[in-house]
């Protein structure tokens, strides 16, 4: 008995509505809806390895504000969130901290950096 999962392509302004059918062990039997090839790609990685850009925030000592936001550059495994999570929440950043500077280089060795996506001055006084 098969499976059927439906996800919405985010891969470009389309959104096309894309039908995965599944064997019971969750092999891939057939991706359907898409209009490009990026859709059966998306799909695919969705189901087998679904990956996210992180954004989330650091401390930071001796700022105007107490917190940075930061993003990582590209995508990371969403099974390494919590991880990642983990290890953001202990980090501490010195202001100043410019926008697109990279805080972390290859977090978890995702390849991902995490940049800073605003600055932060140092605070005065």
């Amino acid at each position: 008995m098969s499976a059927l999962k439906r996800l919405v392509c985010v891969q470009c302004p389309l959104g096309c509505k894309i039908s995965v059918e599944l064997s019971d062990t969750n092999r891939i039997l057939s991706i359907v809806g898409n209009r490009c090839p990026r859709g059966e790609e998306y799909a695919r990685d969705e189901l087998e390895n679904p990956k996210r850009v992180l954004t989330t925030s650091v401390r930071v000592l001796n700022g105007e504000y107490p917190l940075v936001s930061v993003k990582t550059n590209k995508p990371v495994p969403k099974s390494l969130i919590p991880e990642l999570m983990k290890t953001i929440r202990n980090l501490k950043v010195e202001a100043p901290i410019e926008c697109g500077s990279v805080l972390v280089e290859d977090v978890l060795g995702t390849g991902a950096d995490l940049v800073a996506t605003r600055t932060v001055r140092r605070a005065k006084g």
